[in-house]
């Protein structure tokens, strides 16, 4: 080989590891290994052998909630289900361990208690038959995957507790900035006479007690200044030095310090809207909200039926404009659950809307049944329990992976 490709080939060996170190595998399990397909029996069920002895064991959930059903067998052939002591314990995912006993009915023997969702679980049967003890363990995961923590870091898998929540109910509106009813003051001259020189300028900003003008009295022929009787900016400028006041109004001086978002409600939204309703506002093109609470209303209805709410808005700053467009939420109500889950953590998962819950580096789903929804949160009436990690932002990383298993479990 040359040295010049020598060379060449040195390089590439080099940036193919560099590569590889730069960018670390984001695959979010091990491979899958192809399992055999469990053995079925008549009813469906897992078929559990040893020896001539037989168990079928199977999730019963036509008519009725889920529940386990098992026939037992010796040498193919039936046997009388009350002679056959068995016990279940299901142990699962952080929720402890399920222990299932059963009772005869007709030709099988039937859980006493339901198996609820998500049918994933480490099964433990033990059977007892003619003095002889047969047990059995196997996996039947549904819904769960494995995340390294640092993997799960890097992909940026953000988990919060679920826990009670005061809901606050909102009515979304529109408006936008309008200057108080007294934020602007017309600046004239206490005796008539020459503007000898104005001070300021349009757009310029003010403290009150500033110099504004300077008049020189027809009357007496002496000079007199005119001073700001508050902060605000030069908003008009009606005269210049060598003109005469002539009673007009000279300048405008406007504080914007306090701006007035204006609010349409609509007649639907009307009887829900209060005076003193706590009020969050967003003001285009501005990233920071402004929370404040509705003031005042006009009594007139526009033309379109809508009432104007007035909400006070802080400008100090001066960054605000008057006729910016804002939207605002209204507090209509607000309410305790006993337990919310952030609507951003919600996947589809069969026909169950889900959170992952997260044990350890495990996480698994959990099929929830849903109340009300305010905001970013969602009420939970059941499915998973208070105090239990589950994942807020990219669950649709875990959802991919669950899906790329495609595990299922007995039924």
């Amino acid at each position: 080989m040359k040295p010049t490709f020598q060379i060449l080939a040195l390089i590439s060996t080099v940036w193919l590891v560099s590569i590889s170190a730069s960018f670390p595998s984001f695959a979010v399990s091990e491979p899958k290994v192809e399992e055999t397909e469990p053995e079925k029996g008549p009813n469906r069920g897992r078929m559990l052998r040893d020896g001539d002895f037989a168990i079928e064991l199977s999730i019963f959930e036509t008519g009725v909630p889920p529940e386990f059903r098992v026939w037992a067998s010796t040498d193919g052939k039936a046997i009388d289900p009350s002679k056959v002591d068995l016990n279940v314990k299901l142990t699962r995912l952080g929720d402890g361990i399920d222990d299932i006993n059963f009772y005869q009915e007709g030709e099988y023997l039937r859980g006493d208690m339901v198996i609820y969702e998500p049918h994933s679980f480490m099964v433990s049967l033990t059977a007892k038959y003619q003095g002889k003890t047969f047990n059995w363990q196997y996996d039947n995961f549904e819904g769960r995957t494995k995340i390294a923590e640092d993997v799960a870091k890097a992909m940026e898998i953000s988990t919060e507790i679920v826990g009670p929540s005061t809901f606050h109910e909102t009515v979304q509106v529109y408006g936008k900035l309008v200057l108080p009813a007294d934020a602007t003051s017309n600046v004239y001259a206490r005796f008539d006479g020459l503007v000898k020189k104005v001070n300021v300028k349009l757009g310029e900003s003010v403290k009150k007690g500033q110099l504004l003008l300077t008049v020189e009295s027809n009357e007496s022929l002496q000079s007199y200044k005119v001073f700001s009787a508050q902060n605000g900016i030069v908003s008009t400028v009606n005269v210049t030095s060598g003109e005469q006041s002539k009673g007009r109004s000279l300048l405008q001086i406007t504080n914007d310090e306090t701006l007035i978002a204006q609010l349409a409600v609509f007649p639907k939204d009307l009887p829900t809207v209060r005076l003193g309703a706590k009020t969050t506002i967003t003001i285009n093109g501005v990233e920071e909200k402004q929370v404040s609470t509705v003031e005042s209303r006009i009594l007139k209805v526009r033309d379109d039926q809508a009432k104007l709410f007035r909400v006070v808005v802080n400008n100090a700053d001066s960054a605000l404009s008057e006729g910016a467009f804002v939207s605002a939420a209204i507090e209509i109500g607000s309410y305790d659950v006993p337990m919310a889950v952030k609507r951003s953590g919600l996947q589809s998962f069969r026909d169950f809307t889900v959170v992952y819950a997260k044990v350890g580096d495990e996480y698994e789903v959990r099929m929830l049944e849903l109340g009300r929804a305010v905001g970013e949160e969602i009420e939970v009436l059941s499915g998973i329990s208070l105090g239990t990690e589950y994942v807020t932002e990219n669950s649709y990383i875990l959802k991919s992976d669950v899906e790329k298993s495609g595990a299922s479990h007995d039924h």
